[in-house]
């Protein structure tokens, strides 16, 4: 955008502009520096009360004090800007240098430096729009410090136990959440925290309830959700606070703003994006029917595999059960071995005996004729030796014997069924045949049973079958 105008100059300044030099020296009007540059400053200011000007930022520069000084430049001239704090503040992105704005303000002097300046009251990004400038640098930002690696991503429940949403209380968001979420799942709890979605002050609003939900207990997601709009009507989720909020959240964050082609820097920054806030609805809980069928299917799977695993049993039962009758017959083999071991170790014992009598008596005899101390001392001994080794002896070969049999009747205990009636299991015969049932097509309503138990035994009569 040109601007021009034409300045309008005291007569006494074009005279003397005029080269009227032939003026006496009493008729000349000698202007101070600070008289005739307060005189341009009024001149500038009337004349350029209000202007727009287009160019590019060059020189930004922000001191401590919050204003911001630069130079706006075009291909053959530049001029100097300033924008004050209390202006700044409504500015939606940061100025950079290379940026090209457009600018409303007022040309005016800088009296101190003779310089003139245009004081900025408005100025926009030309080309792309305030907002969608800022998105871009919030977006750049936030990115660099890492708020949307997804290895920081939360994964989002399974089954939570209650959801929090985040919405304002009379849009459509919230009552498509309700009525999807109702649908899937009727018994969920929800929380709902009511939020402005737009407007001053609003992105403060939905921070805060994203920490207040966050800190109850039970909460396992949270929802943060509003329908669709422009992006001034979205902007409530662009907003660095609420990127921040749901960054530091705890508890899993699905954000399910306008519709599938809006993006929002809450999108990004949330561990789960929904297209809109139905969607987010059928991400946060399953389908309860579906559940239930799956339920179904593994309990048949279930009994079905119950169902072969006793029939493995019953035919090992059956097998170990006509083995039985072997073991017993060994059994009986080792106790007739021990038996007839003892029978023959008794003689021997005797024989012992009657030799260490005899030997007794010789030596009672030696003694009695030559009485010797000593070797009645000695032979003393040697008879409690000689006890103990055949006591010894015989003690190992009972034990020893012991041992086996005591090995052969706890293998036949572990072989038995008795054990396995122990462990709650019974066996069912028919009555009056006493043949054992295996399956329920073996008998018939009224039928009697006698069913054994570990311990004792049972009659009963037969009401029904299953299969």
């Amino acid at each position: 955008m040109v601007v021009v105008a034409f300045i309008h100059l005291p007569e006494r300044l074009c005279l003397r502009a005029c080269g009227c030099a032939d003026m006496s020296s009493e008729d000349k009007n000698i202007l101070s520096i600070t008289e005739i540059t307060r005189l341009i400053k009024d001149q500038l200011e009337k004349t350029f009360g209000e202007v727009w000007v287009e160019g590019e930022l060059s020189n930004v520069r922000s001191p401590a004090s919050g204003h911001y000084y630069f130079t706006l430049k075009d291909e053959n001239s530049q001029l100097r800007g300033v924008l004050f704090r209390y202006m700044g503040r409504q500015l939606k992105c940061e100025l950079r240098d290379g940026m090209l704005v457009i600018c409303h303000g007022r040309i005016s002097l800088y009296e101190p430096r003779g310089d003139y300046q245009l004081i900025v009251d408005y100025m926009e990004p030309k080309g792309v729009g305030a907002l969608q400038l800022a998105f871009e640098q919030l977006k750049e930002k936030l990115r660099g410090e890492g708020l949307f690696d997804p290895g920081r991503k939360k994964p989002i429940p399974f089954l939570p136990g209650r959801i929090g949403i985040v919405t304002s209380p009379s849009g459509a968001a919230i009552r498509d959440l309700i009525k999807v979420i109702g649908r899937r799942f009727p018994p969920m709890d929800i929380l709902i925290n009511p939020v402005r979605v737009q407007g001053e002050g609003s992105a403060q609003e939905i921070a805060r309830a994203i920490d207040r939900l966050a800190r109850i207990a039970g909460t396992d997601v949270i929802i943060v959700a509003r329908g669709g709009g422009s992006l001034e009507d979205l902007w409530a989720f662009n907003e660095e606070v609420v990127a921040r909020a749901i960054y530091q959240c705890p508890v899993p964050v699905i954000s399910a703003v306008g519709h599938e082609i809006d993006f929002t820097i809450a999108d990004f920054v949330a561990d789960l994006r929904a297209p809109t806030p139905s969607a987010a609805g059928e991400l946060a809980v399953p389908e309860m029917a579906e559940l239930l069928n799956r339920i179904h299917e593994l309990s048949g799977r279930l009994q079905n595999h119950m169902g072969h695993r006793m029939e493995t049993i019953r035919r090992l039962l059956d097998f170990l059960r006509t083995r039985i009758p072997d073991l017993r017959a060994r059994v009986s083999a080792w106790q007739i071995r021990v038996d007839d071991a003892q029978g023959r170790m008794a003689p021997r014992l005797l024989q012992l005996l009657r030799l260490q009598r005899e030997v007794l008596k010789g030596l009672r005899s030696g003694l009695m004729v030559r009485n010797p101390r000593l070797a009645i001392a000695a032979a003393t001994k040697g008879l409690a030796l000689i006890e103990r080794s055949l006591a010894d002896r015989t003690r190992r070969l009972l034990e020893g014997y012991r041992q086996t049999v005591r090995g052969y009747a706890e293998g036949l205990g572990r072989l038995s069924p008795l054990n396995v009636l122990q462990r709650g299991y019974s066996i069912t015969r028919m009555l009056p045949s006493g043949r054992v049932v295996r399956e329920s097509e073996m008998v018939a309503r009224g039928d009697r049973v006698s069913i054994r138990l570990f311990k004792g035994s049972i009659a009963c009569r037969v009401e029904n079958t299953e299969e």
